[in-house]
């Protein structure tokens, strides 16, 4: 995730569609549409875990994906002592097997999935951070930005990426290689 701002900013990619969250400060850097779904931030913990509510994570090493909303909050909430940065959310949940950190903070989907592999794991019921996901694009490419607002529509019908690719790559004056959305 640390990549997608540079990346849109220099021209590489045209659009950040990876589950970007909207933050005032990714918002200094690059255009957001509308959102269109709500990201949820959970804690993965071992079974019978003293941590019962983000409250319980002061003092304890904490794994997070590196560039992630998770690894941003964390970091903020309880010091760059205890929060551990992977590469990959999977080495994260590996290290809360091995005893390496107490807790992982993740988005939900992932979460479940993790949690569904790995007996012994649960995620709490309470949730750490809710989120708006939105699709990034150079800052100032109106063009750009006005073509996937206007294929929003199709999200109800569960197309909205197709169709944003499909009204950017056929809107007038706007040409993108879809293999540059990321």
């Amino acid at each position: 995730f640390d990549s997608l701002i540079p990346a849109l900013q220099s021209d590489t990619i045209d659009v950040a569609l990876a589950g970007m969250t909207v933050t005032p400060e990714r918002q200094e850097s690059v255009d957001f549409s509308d959102s269109y779904a709500k990201g949820v931030q959970v804690i993965i913990v071992p079974e019978g875990s003293d941590i019962q509510s983000p409250d319980d994570l002061e003092g304890k090493n904490i794994g997070v994906q590196t560039g992630t909303t998770g690894d941003i909050y964390c970091t903020d909430d309880y010091g760059e002592d205890h929060v551990i940065a992977y590469d990959d959310g999977i080495v994260a949940v590996q290290d809360l097997l091995n005893g390496k950190v107490d807790a992982v903070v993740i988005d939900k989907a992932p979460a479940q999935e993790f949690v569904s592999a790995n007996p012994g794991l649960v995620i709490l019921d309470t949730e750490y951070a809710n989120e708006d996901y939105a699709i990034g694009v150079a800052k100032g490419n109106t063009a750009l930005l006005d073509a996937i607002v206007k294929a929003k529509p199709a999200a109800a019908k569960g197309q909205y990426v197709r169709s944003c690719v499909v009204a950017t790559t056929m809107g007038p004056g706007i040409r993108v290689n879809p293999a540059r959305f990321v």
